[in-house]
């Protein structure tokens, strides 16, 4: 009974339009009042303790990064690079806004980030030169997506802390599967350009591009210090992400001097607004988490799939269903810790690595981005191109067959997602 009435009373209230953090901590609270013996004094601490994770730390860094970034012209350069590379073939322009996709998502671990500094420029110059914007804004608004897959990401933090994975081992599995969901868009636009007969660049003398490359260059180390820093055992996953703060600093303000520091206490504020958000709703989800470990319903669902019989295979493809259909109603960060609880102890028991599980989730999180009602890309496109909502989504819908084709790859070819992590640390599961 107290099962159904915690999802009963966390959905009634979504759909009544309460915030999913207010949702999450409410429904927990009425439960326990209710129908366990908690005390509310246990539920509170419970609350504090979720903000004491230093895991969780980095996610702050991460969007303070980020937004200097975004603030400064680290973006504008990346992309002058990638159309010098990629410019001339054909779709070119098309191919090097996801090449600059890949590149700003290596440095921002975030989806609307990426969508806003690289589309606020291509999406008006795709135009300009014969693209449609229809064509433009789909090619964006799915590129976008990589910005929480290729490392670092922080929805991959956020799934290492409510399940006690390694951010490491997860951020060094999202590189592969990154640059290849890169290169099947890269290659769909591509085949369009070819039947479309879409315009291509000039192609850029050698001189150019490693002119080009040196200006973007200060963006593009912040790649190798994080990562590097990180798979070196200089600092942690979350020193890394302080690391890379200072270093957007640093080069927004002094080096490229885009960012006035007049700017600096604005970007600071920005970040802080973000990040209480996502704090707020990950400290109400641990608090639901704890309801539910508190119920034995994790355990419930274990034993009814174990009674089942269900194969990994099985598992994974409820699991992609389960994910694909909350992707349209609910944020990223919400659907990891509310769901993270409940079908890792499940997918542990039946053998699936817990790398490859993480990576899973990441993509359906990018497909959530980009499908309604509240894809998170589909109105940060809306508002930069001032298409109207539903065009921006028949705009994306056909660059989301590509996505959904990767899903069903990356889901039952697990040796993509761990090849690299365990070459690297060895196996996950002992």
């Amino acid at each position: 009974m107290n099962t159904i009435f915690l999802f009963a009373s966390l959905f009634g209230f979504l759909l009544i339009g309460m915030p999913i953090a207010i949702s999450l901590g409410l429904a927990s609270i009425l439960t326990i009042l209710l129908f366990q013996n908690d005390s509310l004094a246990s539920l509170s601490l419970k609350f504090f303790q979720t903000t004491e994770q230093f895991t969780l730390l980095a996610i702050p860094f991460f969007i303070l990064a980020g937004n200097f970034l975004t603030t400064g012209g680290v973006a504008k350069r990346m992309i002058n690079f990638a159309i010098a590379a990629v410019g001339h073939l054909p779709g070119g322009l098309a191919i090097a806004s996801v090449l600059a996709c890949m590149l700003f998502a290596a440095v921002s671990g975030s989806s609307p980030a990426t969508v806003v500094a690289i589309g606020s420029i291509v999406i008006a110059g795709m135009v300009r030169v014969g693209y449609t914007q229809a064509f433009a804004t789909g090619v964006i608004v799915n590129a976008g997506t990589l910005g929480i897959l290729i490392p670092p990401s922080i929805v991959m933090v956020v799934y290492a802390a409510a399940t006690e994975s390694s951010v490491g081992r997860l951020f060094i599995a999202g590189v592969v599967p990154g640059l290849l969901l890169g290169l099947g868009l890269m290659v769909a636009i591509y085949v369009a350009a070819r039947i479309k007969k879409l315009p291509r660049q000039p192609k850029v003398p050698w001189r150019e591009r490693l002119t080009l490359f040196r200006e973007a260059l200060w963006g593009l180390l912040l790649i190798f210090i994080v990562m590097g820093g990180i798979y070196g055992g200089v600092f942690t996953p979350t020193e890394a992400a302080a690391v890379a703060a200072v270093y957007a600093f640093v080069a927004a303000v002094f080096i490229y001097r885009d960012l006035k520091i007049t700017d600096v206490p604005q970007v600071l504020l920005d970040s802080g607004r973000v990040s209480v958000m996502l704090m707020f709703i990950i400290c109400n989800a641990f608090l639901f988490g704890h309801v539910l470990t508190t119920a034995q319903i994790p355990q419930d669902i274990a034993r009814l799939i174990t009674d089942a019989q269900l194969s990994p295979w099985h598992f994974l493809l409820i699991v992609n269903i389960i994910l694909l259909v909350a992707g349209n109603f609910m944020d990223p960060t919400a659907i990891v810790l509310i769901t993270a609880p409940i079908l890792f102890p499940t997918a542990m028991q039946l053998g699936i690595d817990p790398i490859h599980l993480g990576i899973v989730y990441v993509v359906n999180m990018e497909i959530g981005l980009v499908t309604p009602p509240v894809g998170l890309n589909l109105f940060v496109a809306s508002g930069i191109t001032g298409m109207p909502l539903m065009q921006v989504v028949k705009a994306a819908l056909p660059w989301l067959m590509v996505l959904l084709s990767f899903l069903i790859l990356i889901t039952y070819v697990p040796i993509i997602s761990t090849f690299l992590p365990d070459l690297l640390f060895g196996s996950a599961i002992k």
